[in-house]
């Protein structure tokens, strides 16, 4: 064998060695991603401080009402805007309450197709106006 075969036989085993060792090692970088300090997992558990939800959701208010200023439209009412989407629902609306009610006949419809118990309706109309916070 002349040297070109020997050198290209030694250039492929260095070549298959350090994608073995390259492989071999990847694993743990692979395996980090998405791991830092601001993945999801990392997130802290439990319920938000409102006091922080209320001054992100004026924030959001405030960069809304300044991007509207830059395309000359009218400015929003930050603190109308704000209390209008922290307030709770109000569950004496007729009209939600209804259409919640429609809501579970629906599911119970779907139910009673499956062959399981049915609800009642009153009771689990004010169950999910209760969980919407009304």
């Amino acid at each position: 064998m002349d040297a070109f075969g020997i050198a290209l036989i030694a250039l492929a085993l260095v070549a298959v060695v350090a994608a073995a060792v390259s492989y071999w090692g990847s694993g743990r970088a692979y395996g980090e991603i998405g791991g830092g300090g601001l993945s999801m997992e990392h997130q802290q558990e439990g319920e938000p401080n409102p006091s922080e939800v209320r001054d992100e959701i004026r924030q959001m208010l405030e960069a809304k009402s300044a991007r509207r200023v830059a395309r000359g439209e009218p400015a929003l009412d930050v603190e109308a805007e704000l209390a209008a989407l922290t307030s709770p629902l109000r569950s004496e609306d007729p009209g939600l309450r209804e259409e919640v009610r429609q809501l579970v006949i629906a599911s119970n419809e779907r139910r009673e197709r499956q062959g399981r118990e049915p609800l009642d309706v009153d009771a689990e109309t004010e169950r999910r106006l209760r969980a919407l916070g009304g």
